[in-house]
């Protein structure tokens, strides 16, 4: 199970991840639209079993298309075009993830917790 995982539900899926597409226990992963945290690596036949709710610690960076502070309760984005730190607040490139549980300052990397979905 992922070491970063605060509080889980239920609710578990075994996909094949669009992003990362080889994803790593504890990574933020999508599937499509649907955001999730990889709960295991990918599996031989290229399934991930992933959370698709619960409170993780995940690397958020505080920014949209310029850098802002991500605020309690903000939606957060799985950017695919960002890289390396893929959950912001940036809603044009991204996929609507989950809810950010602390705050992060401008321009700033953080891991803090996520919750996971919406």
């Amino acid at each position: 199970m992922a070491k970063n995982c605060k509080i889980m539900w239920t609710k578990s899926r075994a996909v094949v991840c669009s992003a990362p597409t080889t994803p790593a226990s504890g990574d933020p992963v999508i599937c499509g639209q649907i955001p999730g945290v990889a709960l295991a690596a990918e599996d031989a036949a290229g399934l991930t079993t992933i959370a698709l709710n619960g409170v993780f610690t995940l690397s958020v960076k505080g920014e949209t298309t310029t850098d802002a502070a991500v605020a309690v309760g903000d939606i957060l984005y799985y950017d695919t075009a960002a890289t390396p730190h893929k959950i912001n607040k940036d809603s044009s490139n991204g996929v609507r993830f989950g809810y950010a549980r602390e705050a992060v300052g401008s321009g700033v990397t953080a891991p803090v917790e996520v919750e996971v979905g919406y």
